[in-house]
């Protein structure tokens, strides 16, 4: 029973006690409340502690984590419940019973992201790991232990981080005497601590600190220092993280011919052919990423390699038929016998691709041939997979699709496309670093419709078709 020790403790510090064969004697008379507990501890003893980490643990944002949990003293949790939850006993972050995983009323949110390491269920092990860490996913977990009906539980913390990029100091001009020493950096959560360092690792005061939180809360740091000739010219800028307890640092060293001088005309000149210099560079540097622009928007065909893509069987719909290589997907209209596993669609005629994208550009193409209902395009991997779902970046889809002779942009509302017949091959152009894609015709490579950049948030993307009637086929 839990807390049993502590009255083991209490009853040891009232007074001496002996055991004689199978009797235990007290040198003094008990009360009836006392005597009950000494009978409890004797005929119901402790089986086990549920024992988790003291500090709270860290984890990075994308990235994935396990919550340790274990039992004391080591024993087999094989056959016992493991429940992992936040504040309510149900809705669950994850269950294990019965020697298997319990899904049915699992949070969504943690669906097809959570795992429970059952290599060291034997050893009392009932570590916890979750995928695709998020900024929800912070707080206080439940580790709940039960066998037949004793039970314990220990509350654990969960926080959440992102570590930035590297700082990136600028020279800015002249300010009061010395130089303007700009700080930037971005990627952060929660807020991080910033500072200015001199020789030696000594902290120097800041003219300003601006911090703000960006695209997916992630925050942003700049601070400004101003450097005299007569301060440390040598200096750094040192960002941390103190949730993971690490930090990032850049320094620069100012030499004395960037410092006014007493002939200010001198000074007048350098600034303006620096500003000429610099207005050059600039002019330069914004004609070639016009052009890289251009390109990019214009022919993303040409530029992209072709992924390798299957299609995920795990997640059909149990009224479609893949082919044997995973290339084709096409409406049977009967019901299969499959199991009804989380990621599996019940109710739309979905399926999404094996292959997972987070980093860098991709493109793959679509056989459409001239069916009537069809829809092709990208889905974030946490898209809803049972009951009616939205259609729509809202619920996590971006796509194209023919519907009784209209081609339309999976947009909200949708968005009708100027075409008066479907194209029989669809290329689909997925850029994760802009958080854009792009559908063109792969017959005459002209652009379609194109998602803005932004509209994709920064986490796993699979392909997504939906179609009613005759196959829709993954190119080669």
């Amino acid at each position: 029973m839990p807390g049993v020790h502590l009255w083991l403790n209490f009853l040891e510090s009232l007074s001496e006690m002996e055991l004689v064969g199978c009797v235990l004697h007290i040198k003094f008379p008990l009360s009836s409340e006392l005597l009950f507990v000494v009978v409890v501890l004797v005929h119901f003893p402790a089986k086990f502690t549920v024992i988790g980490p003291h500090n709270p643990v860290a984890a990075i944002l994308g990235q994935e984590t396990v919550l340790p949990c274990h039992l004391f003293p080591r024993m087999s949790a094989a056959n016992m419940e493991v429940r992992w939850f936040r504040s309510q006993f149900v809705p669950f972050v994850h269950l294990y019973r019965d020697g298997k995983d319990q899904y049915e009323r699992q949070m969504p949110e943690y669906q097809g992201r959570t795992e429970l390491l059952k290599a060291g269920l034997t050893d009392g092990n009932v570590h916890l790991r979750i995928l695709n860490i998020r900024h929800s996913d912070e707080g206080k977990y439940h580790c709940f232990v039960q066998d037949d009906t004793f039970y314990e539980e220990t509350v654990l913390e969960l926080r959440v981080a992102g570590l930035g990029s590297a700082p990136l100091i600028s020279v800015e001009g002249h300010q009061d005497g010395g130089i303007r020493v700009v700080c930037r950096s971005a990627g952060w959560y929660p807020e991080p601590e910033v500072q200015w360092k001199g020789l030696n690792g000594r902290r120097l005061p800041s003219l300003s600190e601006t911090k703000s939180q960006g695209y997916n809360n992630l925050f942003e740091t700049e601070t400004v220092i101003i450097v005299t000739e007569q301060s440390n010219q040598n200096l750094s800028c040192c960002i941390r993280n103190a949730v993971l307890n690490q930090e990032k640092e850049s320094a620069v060293y100012m030499a004395d011919p960037f410092f006014p001088k007493v002939n200010s005309w001198l000074v007048a000149l350098s600034m303006i052919l620096v500003v000429l210099f610099g207005f050059i560079g600039l002019t330069v540097y914004l004609f070639k990423m016009k052009g890289k622009y251009q390109r990019e928007k214009y022919t993303p065909a040409l530029t992209l390699p072709q992924a390798n893509v299957t299609l995920d069987p795990d997640t059909a719909h149990p009224k479609l038929i893949l082919s044997e290589d995973r290339k084709s997907v096409r409406w049977g209209g009967m019901w299969q016998d499959l199991s009804n596993n989380p990621e599996r669609f019940d109710t739309v005629f979905c399926v999404l691709g094996c292959e997972g994208f987070t980093l860098g550009r991709h493109c793959w193409e679509v056989e459409v041939g001239d069916g009537t209902f069809w829809a092709v395009g990208v889905a974030r991997e946490s898209v809803g997979r049972k009951g009616w779902i939205s259609r729509s970046p809202e619920g996590g889809i971006w796509a194209v699709e023919w519907w009784w002779g209209q081609f339309r942009a999976l947009t909200s509302p949708v968005t009708l496309l100027p075409l008066s017949r479907a194209p029989s091959r669809i290329r689909i152009c997925l850029d994760c670093e802009r958080g854009q894609v792009t559908f063109i015709d792969a017959g005459d490579d002209t652009q379609i419709f194109t998602f803005p950049p932004g509209s994709i948030p920064g986490e796993r993307i699979r392909p997504w078709l939906w179609v009613l009637g005759p196959q829709l086929r993954l190119c080669p």
